[in-house]
C-alpha cells in the first residue's frame, strides 16, 4: 500500500543508500551527492513522483527544522578557538568575499538569480543552502533553486582536490623544515606536542545540578522556543530569522546556561539534518530534461569563477602573506565549500600521507589542523548562514 509510511521508507531509503556508499568509498563519493542524484533521475524518469517529500509528511518538518539546527549550531561556536586563530577566520572571511565578488563577474553569463542564490551556498553548507532554495522556490525560481542544491551536492568535489593538494605541499614543508632543525639540534623535546584542547570546565547548568533537568523534552523545549524568539525577532527587525538563531544560539552557549550542541544532547540533530536535507529535495523534481545543459553550464561557471578568483587574489596577489603561506591560505578558501567534519577529516589524511612516525605527524597536524578546522566551521556554520540570511532579500 503506497501510504506515507512507504514514501517515507523511499525517502530514508535513499539517504540510506548515499551514507552507505559514502562509508563503503572512504568518502571518495558524497553521501549528499549520490542522495540527489538518485532522487534527481527518479524524477525525471518519473520513477519517484514530484510531491514525495510531500507524501512523506516531511514539508511541515522542513519548514521548521531549519531554525532548530541553526540555534543548534550557533551553540557548537567556540568563541576562545576562532580568538586563538584570529588570522584564519579573517583569512576565511575573505575567501568568502573573493567568492562572492568572482561570481558577481559572471552575472552576465549566468545571471543574477543563479548568482545570488549560489554565493551562500558556495560559502557554507546545508543551512544557507535550504534557505537559498527555499526563498528561490517560493518566488518561482525553479532553475535557480535547482542550480543551488547541485552546487551543493557536488561542492565538495571540487573543494577536495585543492585543499588536500596545497595541504599536502604545506605539510612537505612543514616537516621538511622540522626535520631539519632536529638535525641540528634546534628542535626541542616534545615540539611536537599535541594539537591545543580545550581545558575542561565545568558549566553553569552543572554547577547548578541542572544538567539532569536537560532531557531530549527539556532540550527540544529550550530550542523551541528561541526559535520562536528568533522568528519574533525577524518581525521586528527585518532580520533574517537565521541570523537571529544563530547568535541567540552563540550566546546562550558561550554563556554556559546551556549544554553545547543541545540537540545532540536532545537527540534529535539526527532526525532535524534529514529534514532540512529533505527541504532541498523539491527544487529538483522542477527540472526537466531540457535544463540539464543550462544546469551544467551554470555549475561550471560558478565553481570555475570560485577557483580562478581564489588563485588570483589568494595565491598570486601577497593577501597570502597575512597568514605566512601560499598553501596554508589556499587551503583555508577551500574550506567554505567542505565545512567540518570534512575539514578535520583531510587533515588528518595529510598527516597520515606524509608523516613517517608519531611524532612527524603532530607536528603537521599542529600547523594544519586549527587552520582547516577553524575556517570550515568559521564559513559553513557561521558567516555563510549570515550571507544567506542578507541575500534571500536580493531575490
Amino acid at each position: 500500500m503506497l501510504n506515507v509510511t512507504f514514501w517515507l521508507f523511499i525517502c530514508l531509503g535513499i539517504f540510506a543508500i548515499g551514507d552507505i556508499l559514502a562509508v563503503a568509498t572512504r568518502a571518495r563519493l558524497s553521501s549528499v551527492f549520490i542522495a540527489l542524484m538518485l532522487f534527481l533521475v527518479g524524477f525525471l524518469t518519473g520513477v519517484i513522483p514530484e510531491n514525495v517529500i510531500e507524501q512523506a509528511r516531511l514539508t511541515q518538518l522542513a519548514s521548521w527544522a531549519s531554525v532548530y539546527i541553526v540555534f543548534h549550531m550557533g551553540t557548537t561556536i567556540n568563541m576562545g578557538e576562532l580568538i586563538r586563530e584570529w588570522k584564519t577566520v579573517l583569512m576565511s572571511i575573505f575567501a568568502m568575499a573573493v567568492a562572492l565578488v568572482s561570481l558577481l563577474f559572471v552575472i552576465p553569463l549566468i545571471g543574477k538569480e543563479a548568482v545570488i542564490v549560489s554565493i551562500p551556498v558556495v560559502n557554507g553548507g546545508i543551512i544557507a543552502t535550504q534557505l537559498m532554495v527555499e526563498a528561490a522556490t517560493q518566488k518561482g525560481m525553479a532553475l535557480a533553486a535547482a542550480l543551488g542544491t547541485i552546487v551543493y551536492a557536488i561542492q565538495k568535489f571540487v573543494g577536495t582536490p585543492p585543499a588536500s593538494f596545497f595541504g599536502l605541499k604545506e605539510a612537505e614543508l612543514v616537516l621538511a623544515d622540522y626535520r631539519k632543525k632536529k638535525s641540528e639540534g634546534l628542535a626541542a623535546t616534545g615540539e611536537a606536542g599535541q594539537v591545543r584542547q580545550e581545558e575542561t570546565k565545568k558549566t553553569i547548568y552543572q554547577i547548578l545540578g541542572l544538567d539532569r533537568y536537560y532531557t531530549p523534552f527539556t532540550c527540544l523545549g529550550v530550542t523551541a522556543f528561541f526559535g520562536w524568539l528568533a522568528f519574533w525577532l525577524q518581525a521586528r527587525t527585518t532580520v533574517n530569522y537565521s541570523i537571529w538563531a544563530l547568535l541567540l544560539g552563540a550566546l546562550a552557549g558561550q554563556l554556559n546556561v546551556i549544554p553545547a550542541k543541545i540537540l545532540e544532547k536532545g537527540r534529535a540533530v539526527g532526525l532535524l539534518n534529514m529534514a532540512v536535507f529533505a527541504g532541498i529535495i523539491p527544487s529538483l523534481a522542477r527540472i526537466n530534461v531540457a535544463d540539464l545543459t543550462t544546469l551544467a553550464f551554470q555549475t561550471i561557471v560558478v565553481f570555475a569563477a570560485v577557483l580562478i578568483g581564489t588563485f588570483i587574489f589568494i595565491y598570486v596577489l601577497p593577501t597570502w602573506k597575512f597568514i605566512g603561506s601560499r598553501n596554508l591560505s589556499v587551503g583555508i578558501a577551500m574550506a567554505q565549500l567542505l565545512g567540518f567534519p570534512a575539514t578535520y577529516l583531510i587533515a588528518n589524511e595529510i598527516a597520515t600521507a606524509v608523516a613517517e612516525n608519531a611524532e612527524e605527524r603532530e607536528v603537521i597536524l599542529k600547523r594544519i589542523m586549527p587552520a582547516y578546522v577553524v575556517a570550515g566551521l568559521a564559513s559553513v556554520t557561521t558567516f555563510s548562514i549570515l550571507i544567506a540570511g542578507v541575500l534571500v532579500d536580493f531575490l
